[in-house]
């Protein structure tokens, strides 16, 4: 009788210690002093910090890109206004239809990117519309010949590099899908640029009689 007693008391100080654990940790709770179980960080992504300079880079060619494309939409509609040649009113024709296109494409992709496009020329190029703007005719069409070379010699080059280096695998697709077209761009430039000189006049010859 004594040993069930014995074992009764136990128990029931058993239970009250253990009230009094969980009523301890409800307040510790309850008041702020308990701390919260600790959250790993191993599971974050390592290479986070690694993404944004290659993105960075990706980024500044759509910047870039952007604003080339800007300045032969815009360098196009001189052309059809200003050029003498009817090969250069269709070469800045296709400038217009084509780079404009490929603009609007560019637009989307830097939409997604969450890249902002700039919304006017830059100093560079704002300097080479002035100038052609200026020039009528023959000169015109000179001149405006002879920049679209020089940029598309640029414009080729540096969407090679992105076709081939790029980080971002989307960006990296639309310039291999564009260059096709600017190096169509580059050669009917330089083939229409050297038609413009005119062809070198034959050596005179000398009657041997």
């Amino acid at each position: 009788m004594k040993s069930c007693l014995k074992a009764a008391a136990l128990l029931s100080v058993a239970a009250s210690v253990g009230i009094a654990s969980t009523t301890l940790l409800g307040s510790e709770l309850q008041s702020g002093t308990a701390k919260p179980p600790a959250t790993s960080t191993a599971q974050q992504p390592a290479d986070t910090k690694a993404a944004k300079p290659a993105m960075a880079a990706d980024s500044a060619f759509v910047r870039e890109a952007a604003i080339g494309g800007m300045a032969e939409v815009e360098l196009g509609q001189l052309g059809v206004k200003n050029a003498s040649s009817a090969d250069v009113k269709q070469f800045a024709q296709r400038m217009v239809d084509d780079h404009s296109k490929a603009n609007d494409e560019l637009k989307s992709l830097a939409s997604q990117k969450n890249v902002t496009l700039p919304t006017a020329l830059d100093a560079k190029h704002k300097a080479v519309h002035d100038k052609l703007a200026k020039l009528q005719g023959a000169a015109f069409d000179s001149a405006y010949m002879a920049d679209m070379v020089k940029d598309h010699d640029a414009d080729v080059a540096a969407f090679q590099r992105e076709a081939k280096s790029g980080k971002d695998a989307d960006v990296k697709a639309w310039a291999a899908k564009t260059l096709p077209t600017l190096q169509e761009h580059q050669k009917q430039a330089k083939d229409i640029k050297a038609k413009l000189g005119g062809a070198k006049p034959a050596a005179k010859t000398t009657d041997s009689k």
